[in-house]
């Protein structure tokens, strides 16, 4: 007669202890979906370990234990997610507040007006931050005219804010000179 089989003990473990075991997590979380994710990692962790698992009544005991630490961890989790948010939350607040005021309405409605292709290559320079040689990988053309397309693009969008209305001064004086047909 060899060692017991694993899948066997565990799953005799498992119907013995279940119950008790989701209680214990349940009285101790806020919510059925926190106790279904406790008692989920501490039968998880049972299997994993179902050599360890001692014999009787200290079964149960030790799953105890196993599921004390899952809450645990668990908490831990909660705090730095928690944390990572506050932090997260004050970040955007001041990035916020250093944001200079403008009428992105206007600018998005100019934005627009622009085709597809000049909102692409823009967008691919401004929210990707890719350069002339990134962006001519992504549409499949020479950098060369990436480059010529870019400054065109750039032309129509500083006419476009113009026509809005908007002070070409407060994009910097690289706006103002596209504006004028500089390059």
């Amino acid at each position: 007669m060899g060692p017991p089989d694993p899948r066997q003990r565990f799953e005799e473990i498992y119907m013995a202890h279940y119950a008790d075991l989701l209680a214990y997590l349940r009285r101790r979380t806020d919510s059925p979906d926190d106790a279904a994710d406790a008692i989920s990692e501490t039968f998880t962790t049972a299997w994993r370990r179902v050599g360890d698992i001692p014999e009787g009544e200290q079964a149960r005991l030790w799953l105890y234990g196993v599921a004390r630490n899952v809450l645990a961890n668990q908490r831990r989790g909660d705090s730095r997610r928690t944390a990572l948010a506050v932090r997260l939350r004050a970040e955007l607040a001041a990035w916020d507040e250093s944001t200079p005021r403008q009428d992105t309405g206007a600018i998005r409605e100019a934005f627009q007006r622009l085709s597809a292709d000049d909102r692409e290559l823009l967008s691919l320079v401004s929210w990707e931050g890719l350069d002339t040689a990134q962006i001519a990988t992504v549409l499949g053309c020479s950098r060369g005219a990436v480059r010529l397309r870019l400054h065109r693009a750039r032309k129509r969008l500083a006419r476009e804010l113009h026509t809005a209305d908007l002070d070409l001064a407060r994009y910097g004086p690289r706006a103002v000179a596209l504006l004028k047909g500089q390059p």
